[in-house]
């Protein structure tokens, strides 16, 4: 009799399984936080470059005007590259002063893929605002 509560003492059968009750869920999230941050800093960095191909373009412009038609034209255009990016949600501001042209790019990401998850993990902002300033004349 002794010998059988040894025997089940011992045993280790099933201590996997709990391990992996009390690890999993914390590595699931984890997962998904890994998913949604990078998933966030991807889309981060795509509209940071929109706002820069924007003032890239809009440095061309004599007027305001014209500096903004460049910097719409330029984003629209690098939009259709990006893979991620929803061109609907894309917002362009570009404004203008006699030292500098400012490119405003916000994309709003509250409907896109990744954001569904943000809901089991702390989440990043929903919005995502980048700008790019290109100085206009002398040093």
């Amino acid at each position: 009799m002794r010998a059988r509560l040894k025997e089940r003492e011992c045993s280790e059968n099933g201590s996997a399984a709990v391990e992996f009750a009390l690890i999993g869920p914390l590595f699931i999230l984890l997962l998904i936080g890994a998913v949604v941050y990078g998933g966030w800093l991807w889309m981060a960095q795509g509209v940071q470059h929109l706002a820069a191909e924007g003032a890239r373009a809009a440095i061309a412009g004599i007027t305001a005007d014209e500096r903004t038609i460049l910097a719409h034209s330029a984003v629209s255009g690098s939009i259709d590259g990006t893979t991620i990016l929803d061109p609907q949600a894309v917002a362009i501001s570009v404004t203008t002063d006699p030292g500098s042209i400012r490119v405003i790019v916000t994309y709003d990401a509250s409907g896109h893929p990744f954001m569904a998850l943000a809901r089991l993990v702390p989440s990043p902002p929903r919005s995502i605002r980048r700008e790019a300033v290109v100085r206009t004349g002398g040093y």
